[in-house]
This record gives C-alpha cells, sequence and structure tokens, in this order.
C-alpha cells in the first residue's frame, strides 16, 4: 500500500484473564484508571489520564469524535461536563447513543464504553462549575462553543470584556454558571477493557449488560472474552 506507516511497536502490555477479573466492570476500570493516574505521575508517558474521547452523530448519521476531561467515574457511569450548545450537546439532544474510550498508550490499555448519555442534576453543574478556576469560569462566558469566530483577537476581546464584567474576587461565586453550561453522565450498555499484548493476541474483555444495576453490580454484567 503506497504511503503506508511502518515501524509498528510489538505491544508488552500486561494481560487480563478472566479468572483475574471482577464480574462487575468498575473495579477494573477504577484500577486502571488509577494505575494510569500513577504511572502519568511518576513517569510522565501517560500524558492527560482522564482524557475521554466522546462519539456522537448528528442528525444526517455522520459521527464526530472528541476528547473531553473525564470528571467523576462511578457505578453510574463515567461523566464530563460541556456546554449543551455545543456540538456534542445539540447531538446529545437528538440523538443520546454515545460511545466513549479512556486510552493509555504507554501502558497498552484501553476502555471502551457503549450507551446512552444523561444529563447531570443542576446542582452537580454547579458544584462543578464553582470549583473551576476563575479562568475556565470565564472562559465559559466568551466563548459560544462550536461556533465560528473572526479570529483569535475577536476571542481574546470576549474574554476581556467578561472578565471586567465578573473581575475575579477570589470567591467560587465571582462568576455566574451559564445557562447553557452542563453535563453528561454515560449509563454504559457495553463495557470493553483492551490490554495490547504480543504478535497481536490482545486480550479483550467485554461486560454486558444483563439487568439493571451499577457499574459495580455483578448481577446487572455478563462478561465475555471476544477475539483480538
Amino acid at each position: 500500500m503506497s504511503g503506508a506507516l511502518g515501524g509498528r511497536t510489538d505491544y508488552t502490555g500486561e494481560g487480563i484473564l478472566e479468572q483475574d477479573a471482577p464480574e462487575a466492570p468498575l473495579p477494573l476500570v477504577r484500577e486502571w484508571f488509577d494505575q494510569a493516574l500513577a504511572r502519568h505521575e511518576e513517569h510522565g508517558d501517560v500524558p492527560e489520564p482522564a482524557a475521554l474521547w466522546v462519539a456522537t452523530v448528528d442528525t444526517d448519521g455522520m459521527p464526530d469524535v472528541r476528547a473531553v476531561l473525564m470528571r467523576f467515574l462511578d457505578p453510574g457511569g463515567p461523566g464530563f461536563l460541556t456546554s449543551t450548545d455545543s456540538a456534542k450537546g445539540l447531538q446529545l439532544a437528538a440523538n443520546d447513543k454515545v460511545a466513549a474510550t479512556l486510552t493509555w498508550a504507554g501502558m497498552f490499555r484501553a476502555v471502551r464504553f457503549r450507551g446512552r448519555a444523561q444529563e447531570l442534576p443542576e446542582e452537580l453543574v454547579e458544584d462543578y462549575f464553582r470549583s473551576r478556576p476563575y479562568g475556565s469560569r470565564i472562559s465559559a462566558h466568551a466563548s459560544t462553543q462550536s461556533a465560528p469566530v473572526a479570529d483569535r483577537e475577536t476571542l481574546e476581546r470576549a474574554y476581556q470584556e467578561c472578565a471586567q464584567r465578573w473581575p475575579d474576587r477570589g470567591s467560587p461565586d465571582d462568576v455566574p454558571r451559564p445557562e447553557t453550561w452542563g453535563g453528561y453522565r454515560i449509563v454504559p450498555e457495553r463495557v470493553e477493557v483492551w490490554a495490547g499484548r504480543r504478535d497481536r493476541l490482545h486480550d479483550r474483555l467485554v461486560w454486558e449488560r444483563a439487568a439493571q444495576g451499577g457499574l459495580d453490580d455483578p448481577a446487572a454484567w455478563r462478561r465475555s472474552r471476544i477475539q483480538p
């Protein structure tokens, strides 16, 4: 194939066997996430461990994928914050089906979620917004996410105007939350963990929903292995 990329790496990740995997996915996903955080802090070869690649589709069925920061991971599923008027927010309003991936290339590991997006409660969104740095709260007002802008200067001018309107007083209440700033939880129907191994004989374990229940409830999930 013309233009094919070379230099393939033979993956040397730590595998995962069925007998070592929990009946529900959350304990393993949390363990891997904690290990990715520790690896980032100790070695720096796993950048932004909380980067969650979220895939949605528009009204024409065209897919979009982008990285957001995973803000929490609990039995209900992973969650992120964003503008509800952004492309992803509008797409989720029209079609709540969603997929997302955590990828830790330096550890040859990935976690995939498939399910539906659920808007976060106002109180939780408000708490998260108040915890953000001042500059990030100002940017939430200055930027209409996904909308066109003439140039960088226009964006920076909007930021300065918002900063003058809401000066930094060192308080979480000095900048109000925009009405369009919200968040979503991904309620999974399927969770997959992938561990890269030698000779492309990777490990892939899948949990598929069998009943109502959280990601930590063994009765809610059916686990299986699929081929690499």
